[in-house]
């Protein structure tokens, strides 16, 4: 399962991103409904999480002020713009990639001229006002595989009679020639393949496994599946249980050819990484190495009732 051709750069409004390599894309959800979150979701909460991700190791932040959960209402656009806005700026001002989950145009176009460099269209790329801002602003773009609008949902066993894999490569196909012809290039262009959305845990699986043939298309790929409900589903846990379930998929991802890591844990994910990496042989394991006594083991516990340094 190994691939042959992944593409270095992507280019988007604030310049070429190397993606040769695992890129991690940091979750902030300034939204009071996210469905993994339990966080502070102010604006002052989410410019801390925007520091605590660049920290730990994002290459990306992507920041969303409206949730997909579907038992809630859409906001507004005004309403978007003001929960993310405060939060994109203070992330350009700390050097940020910043890539913005928004399906609006006017929220797209207020994060761009904010500083954002990509947009997120959990819409699927269908709507060529919004695709017309991004190519406007030379951003990039993440194309998502759905079958459904925001903030909806369907589980149709029989919604893809040819199979997952052969409608999400015709579906990226089509939107691609689409994009080009609005002024978005091949090279500003990440594909997700849509993880839950409009499809069954079994088909959000079948889906993963049709890596290769999206790869193939010649863009990034972006692995979407941090907390994802396919993970609850299949190992029945609540999304803060999800952390395992995450790197089993986003091994397999990986090992597919994907790059770009949309994640909720970045620490986690970049220790994630530098294992993978290591055997892999992509980072070098010095000879030398050796783990230090305080970190060798836990700490032995106290039974006395007293500090163990005391």
């Amino acid at each position: 399962m190994i691939v042959t051709f992944v593409p270095a750069t992507l280019r988007t409004a604030t310049g070429e991103v190397n993606v040769r390599r695992p890129l991690i894309v940091g979750v902030v959800n300034a939204t009071p409904d996210s469905f993994s979150d339990r966080g502070d979701s102010s604006t002052a909460g989410s410019i801390r999480l925007v520091e605590q991700h660049l920290e730990d190791g994002a290459g990306i932040i992507e920041i969303g002020g409206e949730s997909n959960v579907t038992n809630r209402p859409a906001v507004s656009a005004e309403e978007e713009i003001g929960r993310i806005l405060p939060v994109v700026k203070a992330a350009a001002e700390a050097g940020a990639v910043i890539s913005v989950d928004t399906y609006k145009p006017s929220v797209a176009a207020a994060a761009l001229e904010a500083g954002a460099a990509i947009i997120n269209d959990i819409s699927g790329g269908g709507n060529d006002e919004l695709m017309s801002v991004a190519a406007e602003a030379r951003a990039g773009v993440v194309l998502m595989h759905t079958t459904v609008e925001p903030k909806s949902q369907r589980w149709d066993e029989s919604g893809y009679p040819d199979g997952i894999t052969t409608h999400q490569i015709l579906f990226s196909e089509d939107r691609m020639e689409e994009l080009n012809h609005l002024g978005v290039g091949r090279d500003q262009i990440v594909l997700d393949p849509g993880p839950d959305f409009g499809k069954t845990p079994r088909q959000t699986v079948d889906s993963l496994k049709g890596l290769p043939q999206l790869i193939g298309l010649g863009c990034p790929v972006m692995l979407a599946v941090s907390r994802k409900d396919f993970i609850g589903a299949i190992n029945h846990k609540s999304p803060s249980e999800r952390g395992p379930g995450t790197f089993g998929a986003l091994a397999f991802g990986l090992d597919c050819g994907a790059r770009l890591l949309r994640v909720h844990d970045v620490a986690g994910t970049r220790d994630f990484l530098a294992v993978w990496e290591s055997l892999r042989g992509d980072r070098e394991v010095d000879p030398g190495l050796r783990i230090s006594d305080e970190i060798r083991r836990e700490r032995p516990r106290d039974t006395s009732g007293q500090s163990a340094d005391a």
